[in-house]
C-alpha cells in the first residue's frame, strides 16, 4: 500500500460495526498457529469457568482513568513508584507522569520530555511511546513519521542522561533499524532467561495486509539482531475489519508461558484485543512456538460504554502480585471525525485474573470497577 492510499484509507470514515461480546473467560477457546490458520489446541470449558457477574456487587459503567491519552504504558520502578506514558491526541510530543501510587498518576503533572521536529523523519505522528529500564538505564521507544511522506512510520529511541526520567536530560539515539526497512510502530521490549527481545508491528512488503507482529533479539538497547520472525499475521476475520492489522503488543511472562496481547482491525469500535502465547522454554524466534486465540479476548461492550479497547500494557499493583491491565477505549460509538482526528481515546485500567490452567482471563463483560472490587475483596 503506498502512502497516498494509506492516507486516503485513514481519512475515510469507518462504518459503525459492533463486535459481538466474547465470553467473560476463555470459554472453549480454539487457537491457531500464529502465522498459519490451522487449529492446534482447544481449552475445555471445565478448565476456564466463567465468572458469575452476580458474585460482584459493584456494577458500574467504566469511567476514564486519564482522559484523552491513548496507547497507555505504565511501568513500576524498583522503588515501587509508577511512571505513565502515552500518545497525546496532538501526536506532537512525548510526556511523562510519575507518582508513588497508581491512583496518584491520575492527578500527576505531566512533563514534556521531547517534541517533534519541524521537518524530517520525526516531524509528525509521534505514536505509542514506551518507557523501559534496561540494565539500569532508561529508554523510550516510539514511532514517528515524516510530514512530507505521511505514514512513513519508523521506530526511534530516546536515552536518558541521568537517573531520574522526570529530571534527567533525554537524548535522541536515532532510528531503531529493523532488517526490513518498512512501516513499523508499537515497539515493546521484554527479557527472558538472560535474553532481551523486541516485538513490534511492521508492514511486510510481500504480504497483503497492513501490519503483523515481528520478534527479534536485541543486541543492545538501540540495535536489533537481523534474525527477525513474524509471530502473528491478521488472518482471522475479526483482525481484518477496516484494516488488516496486528499491533500494540504487550507481554506477560507467567506460569511457564510468554503471553502476548495485541490489537487488531481499525481503531474505531471494531478495534479489539487478541492473545498469543508460547512456552517460556521454547525458541521464541520459531513461529511454530507460538499459538493464537481464534477469538478476541477483549472487545467493545456497549453496556459499559466501552468502544474499541486496545493497545494495552500490564503492570503489578501496589500489592506486588495483582496484574493490572491499562488500555485505551472511547466511551461512545460514533466517531467525531476519523479515528486519527477523534482524540477521545481515554486510558482505563482493570485487574485480570488467572484460570486454573494458568491463562489470563480478561472478563470482557465486566466493568473495570468490578474486576478491581473483586481483587480488593479477595485481598482482605
Amino acid at each position: 500500500m503506498d502512502a497516498k492510499q494509506t492516507m486516503d484509507n485513514h481519512q475515510s470514515r469507518f462504518k459503525a460495526f459492533r463486535l459481538m461480546p466474547v465470553a467473560s473467560a476463555l470459554l472453549g477457546l480454539s487457537v491457531v498457529g500464529a502465522a498459519q490458520a490451522v487449529p492446534v489446541l482447544e481449552i475445555s470449558r471445565t478448565q476456564t469457568a466463567a465468572v458469575n457477574p452476580n458474585a460482584v456487587d459493584t456494577v458500574t459503567v467504566n469511567e476514564p482513568f486519564i482522559s484523552r491519552r491513548a496507547d497507555p504504558w505504565v511501568i513500576r520502578d524498583d522503588d515501587g513508584s509508577y511512571y505513565f506514558i502515552a500518545s497525546v491526541p496532538e501526536f506532537d510530543r512525548i510526556e511523562l507522569r510519575h507518582a508513588k501510587t497508581i491512583d496518584g498518576l491520575r492527578q500527576a503533572t505531566p512533563k514534556t520530555l521531547w517534541r517533534k521536529h519541524e521537518t524530517g523523519p520525526m516531524s509528525i505522528d509521534i505514536w505509542a511511546p514506551e518507557l523501559h529500564k534496561i540494565d539500569g538505564r532508561w529508554y523510550i521507544y516510539f514511532a514517528a513519521s515524516n510530514k512530507d511522506v505521511r505514514f512513513h512510520n519508523r521506530m526511534f529511541v530516546l536515552g536518558l542522561e541521568g537517573d531520574s526520567p522526570m529530571t534527567g536530560q533525554w537524548q535522541e539515539l536515532g532510528k531503531l533499524q529493523s532488517a526490513q526497512d518498512a512501516f513499523s510502530l508499537d515497539a515493546t521490549s521484554f527479557s527472558l532467561k538472560g535474553e532481551r527481545y523486541f516485538i513490534w508491528a511492521q508492514q511486510d512488503k510481500a504480504k497483503r495486509y497492513n501490519t503483523g507482529l515481528v520478534i527479534a533479539k536485541m543486541l543492545s538497547p538501540t540495535q536489533l539482531s537481523d534474525n527477525e520472525t513474524i509471530i502473528s499475521e491478521p488472518l482471522l476475520d475479526w483482525e481484518r475489519l477496516g484494516f488488516k492489522v496486528n499491533e500494540g503488543a504487550a507481554v506477560l511472562v507467567k506460569n511457564g508461558k510468554v503471553f502476548v496481547t495485541y490489537s487488531a482491525s481499525a481503531t474505531d469500535d471494531r478495534y479489539a484485543m487478541g492473545l498469543l502465547w508460547a512456552d517460556e522454554n521454547a525458541d521464541l524466534l520459531d513461529p511454530k512456538s507460538w499459538h493464537k486465540s481464534v477469538n478476541p479476548i477483549f472487545t467493545t461492550e456497549p453496556s459499559l460504554n466501552r468502544f474499541g479497547p486496545g493497545h494495552n500494557s500490564f503492570v503489578l499493583a501496589e500489592d506486588g502480585k495483582t496484574e493490572l491491565m491499562f488500555y485505551h477505549a472511547r466511551n461512545y460509538l460514533e466517531l467525531q471525525g476519523t479515528p486519527l482526528t477523534d482524540g477521545n481515546r481515554h486510558t482505563y485500567y482493570r485487574a485480570i485474573r488467572w484460570s486454573a490452567d494458568g491463562f489470563p482471563v480478561f472478563d470482557n463483560q465486566q466493568s473495570d470497577s468490578q474486576t478491581l472490587h473483586r481483587q480488593d475483596t479477595q485481598s482482605r
